[in-house]
Parts: C-alpha cells; sequence; structure tokens
C-alpha cells in the first residue's frame, strides 16, 4: 500500500526492489497498463524478469485459477469494521489493522467457541 501522492510506478519500483532477494522464482511480472515505459525498462534492466502489461496481455475473458483465494481474503477483511472503509491516516495503520484481523480469524480456527 502507498499513500494516494506517489504514482503506481514508484510504488511498484519500491516493492520489487524490496522483494527481489525474497522471490528468487519469480520470472515474469504483469503491470497495468499504467505503468509508464521508464518502469518496464527498470523492472527489465534491474531484476532481469519478463514484463507484461495489460495493453498487450492476451484479449478476452481468462479465468485465473486462484482469484477465490485473494476474493475470500478480501471479504473476511471487510467484516472488521476499521478495514470495512479506508478510515485510517497511516498506511502502517492500515497493515497493523490487516495483520491483527488475520491473527483473529487464525486464532478462531485454532480455538473456535
Amino acid at each position: 500500500m502507498t499513500a494516494a501522492d506517489h504514482q503506481d510506478r514508484d510504488g511498484g519500483r519500491w516493492l520489487l526492489s524490496r522483494f527481489r532477494r525474497r522471490l528468487p522464482s519469480l520470472r515474469e511480472v504483469i503491470a497495468d497498463s499504467g505503468f509508464s515505459r521508464k518502469f518496464v525498462d527498470w523492472v527489465r534492466r534491474a531484476c532481469g524478469w519478463k514484463v507484461t502489461t495489460t495493453a498487450t496481455a492476451a484479449k478476452g475473458f481468462e479465468v485465473h485459477p486462484r482469484r477465490w483465494v485473494v476474493e475470500r481474503t478480501f471479504a473476511w477483511l471487510v467484516k472488521y469494521r476499521r478495514l470495512a472503509k479506508d478510515f485510517e491516516y497511516l498506511t502502517e495503520t492500515s497493515e497493523a489493522m490487516i495483520y491483527a484481523a488475520m491473527i483473529h480469524r487464525m486464532l478462531r480456527r485454532l480455538q473456535p467457541e
């Protein structure tokens, strides 16, 4: 998550540079067409990964096999009042609330009522 005054390409560059070493099996990045050519060139040069933008991706509907996992997780998070809307001023606070919500879910699975 980044603040609204940051461009997506800057946030993407920060994210990829931070996690590049933690994701050694990553070979391709799929970026939205809003990312600039400068960002795409940086990913290819600095990380050595293939970059596909949504403008050049295959046309038409394509089912993403694990998309339901992401959608289910978002549905769980929205059930928590602090995460239903973006009330937080700092992104670090939002991140902490997400951690707290997921810890709560895990604990409820371990010790149901």
